[in-house]
């Protein structure tokens, strides 16, 4: 019965860790032509400012495969990144190009 509990609870450490190691998402590159690529930080964004998947997904964001590309003027007009980075929420992304396009 020991043995079964060690094992349950070794097992719930190891499965949570993994769960917990995986909500950040990894980072995404988004290759760019006429600017350097943009990296997206899933830990930067779920796990330094505690925002929530559904806060993009699906409503700004699809998956990778369903991408479409998204201009500049697009994202200064609410769409995209450009829905948080309005100079409220977050930083602008009007100007300061570096930030993202190092």
């Amino acid at each position: 019965m020991n043995k079964l509990l060690g094992s349950m609870v070794v097992c719930s450490m190891v499965c949570t860790a993994t769960v917990w190691g995986a909500v950040g998402g990894g980072d995404i590159v988004f290759p760019l032509t006429g600017a350097s690529n943009v990296t997206f930080g899933h830990d930067t964004h779920v796990v330094k400012h505690k925002q929530k998947c559904g806060d993009c997904h699906y409503r700004l964001y699809t998956t990778t495969a369903q991408r479409k590309d998204v201009t500049m003027v697009q994202m200064q007009q609410g769409q995209s990144c450009g829905f948080c980075h309005n100079g409220q929420r977050a930083f602008d992304v009007k100007g300061g190009c570096t930030k993202c396009h190092p």
